[in-house]
């Protein structure tokens, strides 16, 4: 193993996901240097690595997320107006779906996402400010009393780097570097006594997460065999069935999140469909699992530009249940995350041969993996969907009776003095690795307090991801794409900030008027501190 030269910089982002990305972005804008460090090959996480089409509210194309991540979604767009071969209907349409799934409004490929984030830092990067360390983990963290001076990251050929900063962001997806510096923090289901929330357990449960995923993407091309090699895991994934579930886990049927009543959905690669507005306020959008996710709709394309649509599996039935990631020994995570893997092929594997079809026939041998726009060999995402993170202990926690509808009604959510950003999704948990079914509950349009960034202790770390001051149940909507962006851009502007007015983040935070000038400089950088009157879903 060598060691490079030690790096040094304003401000150290480690996890170049979605947050992470954001993060950089504003600190960039505000001039100071940034280094960028990233586990995989792309940045993006839930964008692009992960696979997984943005979350989102059902007002996003009017109001509700930051100026940067509109440019964002404006780019996608532009991206596909380029490039593609598009129909003139679809290119004439101001909201485009390059997709035409129902998840979203904006169902993309991984890489249209990553090619726009790339456009979005290639500025910086020529500037000489930015620098992205990809394909390198945390591996250790030098603390001097209540500050993160130096963190050390390792790539996969063994070299490490030694990066001193200023400040340190946290914005990987499992909260990696929280307790290498050794900032409190917690995991899994908290304690109702702990945060006083009607939906918590009686005791802690910290190994009781929420699931991750492995997710792929398919096409169907009619007359051809694409079938895989039966998996390793595939006896153990065809007959396994989790207490709560209706049916094997490797079949159409599951819990509706929001009755919980047995819903059998159809999965059949068909004809056009026609552009579809996604709402998942008036429609979940997952009763057809073929347009669900769906990432390339070949009608929107000139005839002749693609064999078939792509749709991306992402469902229920591929939510990995026998154990988390965190918490738990080297050996276990390694295996979990096989375990994943194994499962998501299974699911493969048995659509391409046991899934029932309207014909009566079994198995739709034509499914065939991209692993082109997956990035990978296997076709499988280049990185694991992961919902819930490591969190810290924060100057403020967000709860569910902070913001729930049944709790609250219409009072709306609770409203912050220190908000940086805002957001919008039900509190969606999918089930867990304690035995735990679907929470999905309503919620009203809430805010990001800035205290929710801080940890209770250490100066010059911030949370710029799903790490923030969230509880396990209020983890469910803070975790989705516009959010995330949200708490990494804050995150970034805050640190930028500190380092140009020489104050620390407390101290923006309990002094009313510097308080007010951060906030008024984020909103002249186009974040959105507080929700126009809307109602909740």
């Amino acid at each position: 193993m060598t060691t490079d030269a030690n790096l040094r910089t304003d401000i150290l982002i480690v996890g170049g996901g979605v947050g992470g990305v954001a993060a950089a972005l504003a600190a960039l804008r505000r001039g100071r240097s940034v280094i960028v460090t990233e586990e995989y090959d792309w940045l993006g996480g839930q964008l692009t690595s992960q696979a997984v089409p943005p979350d989102e509210h059902p007002w996003i194309e009017q109001f509700g997320c930051t100026r940067s991540y509109r440019a964002f979604r404006d780019g996608v767009r532009d991206h596909y107006r380029t490039w593609y071969p598009l129909t003139a209907a679809a290119r004439r349409r101001a909201d485009l779906n390059p997709g035409l799934g129902r998840v979203s409004r904006l169902c993309h490929e991984p890489r249209a996402a990553l090619s726009v984030l790339e456009a979005m830092l290639a500025p910086y990067r020529s500037a000489g400010t930015l620098r992205v360390l990809t394909g390198r983990r945390p591996v250790a963290a030098r603390t001097d009393g209540d500050r993160v001076s130096a963190v050390t990251v390792v790539g996969r050929d063994g070299a490490e780097h030694t990066i001193e900063a200023a400040y340190v962001l946290d914005a990987t997806e499992l909260g990696d570097l929280l307790p290498l510096a050794g900032v409190e923090h917690g995991i899994g289901f908290e304690a109702q006594s702990e945060t006083g929330e009607p939906s918590a357990p009686s005791e802690a449960q910290p190994l009781n997460q929420q699931a991750f995923s492995w997710v792929f993407a398919v096409e169907h091309l009619e007359g051809e065999d694409h079938t895989i090699d039966r998996p390793d895991q595939y006896g153990f994934w065809h007959d396994y069935q989790p207490d709560f579930w209706p049916d094997r886990l490797l079949s159409l049927t599951a819990p509706d999140p929001r009755t919980l009543e047995p819903l059998t959905r159809t999965f059949v690669p068909h004809a056009p469909a026609g552009p579809v507005v996604a709402d998942q306020s008036k429609d979940p959008g997952d009763r057809d699992l073929w347009l669900f996710r769906r990432i390339l709709a070949r009608e929107q394309y000139e005839p002749g530009f693609a064999a078939s649509d792509v749709t991306v599996v992402n469902w229920p039935m591929i939510d990995y249940l026998p154990g988390p990631l965190v918490g738990v020994p080297d050996n276990e995570r390694v295996e979990h995350l096989e375990g994943a893997r194994q499962l998501s092929l299974s699911m493969l594997f048995w659509l391409q041969t046991e899934a029932p079809r309207p014909d009566g026939g079994a198995g739709w041998p034509g499914l065939r993996l991209r692993p082109d726009l997956m990035g990978t060999d296997d076709g499988l995402a280049m990185a694991p969907y992961i919902r819930e993170s490591r969190r810290i202990k924060a100057r403020t926690t967000v709860a569910e009776q902070d913001l729930s509808m049944t709790v609250r009604g219409d009072a709306g959510a609770v409203r912050y003095p220190d908000s940086v950003g805002i957001g919008m999704y039900r509190i969606d948990l999918h089930p867990s690795t304690g035995g735990d079914t679907y929470l999905d509950v309503p919620s009203s349009p809430f805010q990001i307090p800035l205290g929710a960034l801080l940890p209770i202790r250490v100066e010059n770390l911030l949370a710029a991801g799903k790490n923030l001051g969230t509880t396990h149940i209020t983890n469910g909507c803070y975790r989705l794409h516009p959010v995330e962006w949200n708490i990494g851009e804050a995150a970034g502007a805050l640190a930028a900030h500190c380092l140009a007015n020489s104050l620390t983040p407390e101290q923006v935070r309990g002094d009313a008027g510097r308080l007010e000038d951060f906030q008024r400089e984020l909103v002249a950088d186009g974040f959105e501190l507080a929700w126009p009157e809307v109602k909740g879903y």
